[in-house]
């Protein structure tokens, strides 16, 4: 009587290996999944920054603290605006109002763009179906042609 030899036979290393690179490819699309959701918070988290001080600068144009000429909108003429800082009217030391530390990028662009190039601007004479810039900000939007994880595009957000 011999001794059976131990051992896997091809059929089972196949089976081993197959179900190894299934669990691989679902591993790999989590991870997509992950960055794209991280991706999609930041964006949310710009977008809600940059609108907050665009509502503030016009706020303080209401206010009579930023003047303006009398067919302006009162909205920022550019993104830059929000980081660069105005004159406030007033201020007696020519002091001025900043309302971004710095511009938040659009986590779906290309990271070798400047941040204020990422965005889409629409100007308060344009209408909300086709946004176009202007001679001011009114809104921001993502310039990204992709969708999000809920099926709506990043540009309508």
């Amino acid at each position: 009587m011999t001794p059976r030899a131990r051992g896997f036979t091809l059929i089972e290393l196949l089976i081993t290996v197959a179900i190894l690179a299934m669990l691989a490819g679902g591993a790999m699309s989590f991870a997509d999944l992950a960055v794209q959701r991280t991706q999609e918070q930041e964006l949310r988290s710009a977008l809600r920054q940059i609108r907050e001080a665009i509502d503030a600068f016009k706020a303080a144009t209401d206010a009579g603290r930023i003047a303006k000429t009398a067919d302006a909108s009162g909205y920022p003429p550019t993104l830059n605006a929000l980081t660069d800082g105005v004159p406030d009217a007033g201020s007696a030391q020519a002091k001025k109002l900043y309302f971004l530390r710095r511009l938040p990028r659009d986590p779906m662009a290309d990271p070798a763009l400047p941040a204020d190039t990422t965005w889409g601007l629409r100007s308060y004479e344009s209408d909300t179906d086709n946004p176009q810039p202007g001679r001011d900000v009114f809104d921001v939007y993502s310039l990204s042609p992709k969708t999000s994880i809920g099926g709506r595009p990043y540009r309508e957000w």
